[in-house]
């Protein structure tokens, strides 16, 4: 677990808003060299109106040397301006260039000392806007291609907040620009760091039936409004992750099994339905509210093909809808060009 990062607190890492350390200390070397070079050149091009206790002559190191105790405010007092004009461009410039030597030191010795603190107040703020959010238990492949599928929906997407329990997935999760938790999610600790509380939307995609159980009875306790989306391997499995409050279940396995047994008998009709769940592109499903025109209309008149209508929370299949009333929710298929 990197404590070294600047998104590190208490295992949240929040999405990568600045640049990397790394590159930071590299900008402000490069300022700083910049200054000694600024420096330098403008004692160069009036070094007769400087003198060198030594030899009396400044040169190109000399002044290089002149610059880099000037601005570290050491300030040996062998090369002195003598000059009106040298001493008016120390007025006018070289003691700007040193405070900015200075203000660039104690930024970069401030910031360290202060990054604790900058997390808190990050983390604070973050915390107090959260709502409406959608929690994704587990950051694999299955999670990623959740996140992907909603991003690219007609709905609102809100913000996203990760948990697993690998730092590393973590880490990449912050990278594609969430908010990620680092820990064990069927603990109510982990849970409240994610606020699945105000969360509108919980993923549960974790790698095992038994754990997608128990992180599902977890959060159904924590939220009982929320939609809670969980997959799960085996079928036999599915009562169970209902009784414990998920919203729907989907059987990973089996269906991929389903569709390539189906991809096999017919090829075009596999096609069909993989183009379906893919987002973005071609045919794909949306969830929409029935219009007022449609109310009261069967769906064999409508425009669109729709397969089924979300009717007093439970799910009406095509044949059995009917006529269109008033609160319906159609699933429809569309076209997306």
């Amino acid at each position: 677990m990197s404590t070294g990062s600047d998104r590190y607190l208490r295992g949240t890492l929040l999405p990568s808003s600045r640049p990397s350390p790394v590159r930071i200390m590299g900008i402000r070397l490069g300022l700083a060299v910049a200054a000694v070079v600024v420096m330098s050149g403008t004692v160069l091009l009036d070094r007769g109106g400087y003198t060198d206790n030594q030899d009396g002559h400044v040169s190109v190191l000399d002044a290089l040397y002149y610059a880099t105790v000037s601005l570290s405010t050491t300030g040996y007092g062998d090369i002195v301006p003598v000059s009106v004009t040298a001493r008016a461009v120390n007025v006018a410039v070289i003691m700007p260039l040193r405070v900015f030597f200075l203000v660039l030191l104690v930024g970069t010795t401030f910031e360290v000392l202060t990054a604790r603190t900058r997390r808190q107040w990050q983390l604070r703020r973050w915390r107090k806007r959260l709502r409406e959010h959608t929690v994704v238990i587990g950051y694999g492949n299955k999670g990623r291609a959740a996140v992907k599928a909603i991003r690219e929906g007609t709905e609102a997407q809100g913000e996203f907040v990760v948990i697993d329990t690998a730092p590393q997935t973590a880490e990449e999760a912050a990278e594609d620009g969430h908010v990620a938790v680092i820990g064990d999610a069927t603990r109510a600790l982990i849970l409240g760091r994610a606020g699945v509380e105000s969360a509108s939307r919980i993923i549960v995609a974790a790698d095992r039936d038994d754990t997608a159980a128990l992180v599902t009875l977890s959060v159904r306790k924590l939220n009982r409004d929320a939609v809670i989306a969980v997959a799960v391997r085996a079928s036999e499995n599915v009562p169970l992750l209902r009784q414990s409050g998920a919203t729907t279940v989907i059987t990973s396995s089996e269906a991929a099994g389903r569709l390539l047994g189906l991809a096999a008998q017919s090829p075009a009709t596999g096609d069909v339905i993989g183009d379906l769940l893919i987002q973005g592109r071609g045919l794909h499903l949306i969830d929409r509210p029935v219009r007022a025109d449609e109310i009261g209309t069967t769906p064999s008149e409508s425009d669109d093909l729709v397969l089924a209508a979300v009717r007093a929370g439970e799910v009406v299949r095509y044949d059995r809808i009917g006529v269109f009333a008033v609160g319906d929710r159609l699933i429809q298929v569309n076209t997306r060009s």
